[in-house]
């Protein structure tokens, strides 16, 4: 099996002149026979970790930030430790950046910036992409309004799929999307949150849960959108799929739920076209599920995978940890017990029993209360997007080997070649570590652009060895 990572700006592509410049992403997907066990990934890393919520904000980072991280990967292929080139290429640096291909993507917009570019125009953001030698392959549609406020929480579940603003929002990153996909690229993804959180707040304060008629309106609402993608097909040739990410604690948080709610609200083969599923490596193993067993489990229902989100989750294995070093792990942890995001915990009982808990800061304060209650857990998955890379750090661990488990897995599961019903995707990869800036120094945080190139090379690295081995 071969395989050629898109959206990575390979050196050897202005050496060779052979890489394959805008892998279209349907092409990749779709065999061209059945003994044809080739896949093609595209490449890229999440801008959900930037802040800036309008335009303008939007396209600097493109500019100062993204365009960095592409030369920063670009000089870590070319040079070697003491920046001599590694390889002659009769090039010099600048000339390799201005025309190697372009950095993949997963473009984060907020409603606020959708908005502006739906009134006014591309232009804007079109203009930075291109400066900066971008690829927009797929969108992040999870996060409607700022995802770097002070507090986020709960607040990134809304609006839901029950709310016409999330429609809304969704039809015109859709829009946006197939207009800046490249002309030979005829397939887009956008990732979307799992109908929303099972309780919402009143005005009082109080937990109120999600109605049935809500979970129809959500239903009917995921429809009208497959209906509306079907519509953006017909007209400008260009299929997006809207890809579903269940969430720890969302209404759809594990593959048996995302399945049930694709058998009762999206059976239809049209609704399957256009509404798959994001699978988020982090999220599926703090929910204690395989990563294979997931993936497979997709492709006997018939549901896309239109994205998988590269991403690691902390692990706390108490039944390694002596209880000399217990109190050290305690105060490691309390450093991830950050207040702007929500770090859902999957706890494994002493009985073997899955349990999940809303907070990690929360946890914590039950535990100091209450010891006794968590003494003879075995293990802790919790929600904090720590660098892909990373195995360990001090006490904690990483799913670093669920990552590799999924990209094995869809290797095997995609091989039309060797099954009668290999598992639908489209090829998209994107890293999503979007806690870089909450992230303690101790996990490995440097300078975010150097950060991220090293991410991206280190599953570029990954993909390749894959390949070759198989």
């Amino acid at each position: 099996m071969t395989s050629t990572p898109t959206g990575f700006p390979d050196v050897t592509a202005v050496i060779e002149k052979s890489h394959d410049k805008a892998v279209d992403g349907a092409k990749g997907a779709e065999r061209s026979s059945d003994s044809d066990s080739s896949i093609r990934w595209t490449v890229g890393y999440c801008t959900n970790i930037h802040a800036g919520a309008d335009v303008e904000g939007v396209t600097n980072n493109l500019l100062n930030i993204s365009a960095e991280v592409r030369r920063r990967i670009l000089n870590l292929q070319y040079s070697d430790e003491n920046g001599s080139p590694k390889v002659q290429t009769g090039k010099n640096f600048a000339t390799i950046v201005s025309t190697a291909p372009p950095l993949g993507i997963g473009l984060w917009l907020s409603a606020e910036a959708t908005a502006d570019l739906r009134r006014n125009g591309l232009k804007p953001l079109t203009s930075a992409m291109k400066q900066a030698r971008l690829l927009a392959y797929t969108f992040n549609g999870f996060p409607h309004d700022n995802f770097h406020q002070d507090v986020v929480k709960h607040a990134v579940y809304s609006p839901t799929w029950w709310e016409d603003e999330r429609i809304i929002y969704t039809r015109d990153l859709a829009k946006i999307l197939a207009e800046i996909l490249p002309a030979d690229t005829n397939l887009g993804t956008i990732s979307t949150l799992p109908i929303g959180w099972p309780q919402k707040t009143d005005e009082d304060g109080n937990r109120v849960s999600v109605t049935d008629d809500q979970l129809h309106h959500a239903g009917t609402n995921l429809r009208r959108m497959a209906e509306d993608l079907r519509r953006l097909e017909d007209r400008t040739g260009k299929r997006i799929v809207l890809a579903i990410e269940p969430e720890p604690g969302c209404i759809l948080d594990t593959a048996a739920k995302v399945i049930d709610w694709f058998d009762k609200q999206l059976p239809d083969a049209t609704h399957r076209r256009y509404i798959g599923v994001c699978h988020d490596v982090c999220h599926s193993a703090v929910m204690g599920e395989s990563q294979h067993d997931v993936l497979a489990a997709y492709a006997k229902a018939g549901i896309v995978v239109g994205k998988i989100q590269i991403s690691s989750a902390i692990v706390v294995d108490w039944s390694r940890i002596a209880d000399t070093d217990r109190e050290a792990t305690l105060t490691q942890l309390r450093s991830f017990a950050e207040d702007r995001y929500l770090h859902q915990t999957g706890r494994v009982t002493a009985s073997g029993k899955f349990v999940l808990e809303e907070d990690l800061p929360a946890v914590l304060a039950d535990l100091d209360a209450n010891p006794s209650r968590y003494a003879a857990d075995k293990r802790w998955m919790i929600h904090f997007h720590v660098p892909i890379f990373a195995e360990q750090f001090g006490h904690l661990q990483t799913t670093r080997s669920d990552v590799l488990d999924t990209l094995k897995s869809i290797m095997e599961l995609t091989d039309a070649s060797k099954r009668r019903q290999p598992l639908q995707f489209t090829g998209h990869l994107e890293v999503e570590t979007y806690a870089w800036s909450v992230m303690p120094e101790s996990a490995g945080r440097s300078d975010l652009a150097g950060d991220i190139a090293s991410e991206l090379i280190w599953l570029h690295d990954v993909l390749s060895e894959m390949s070759s081995n198989n």
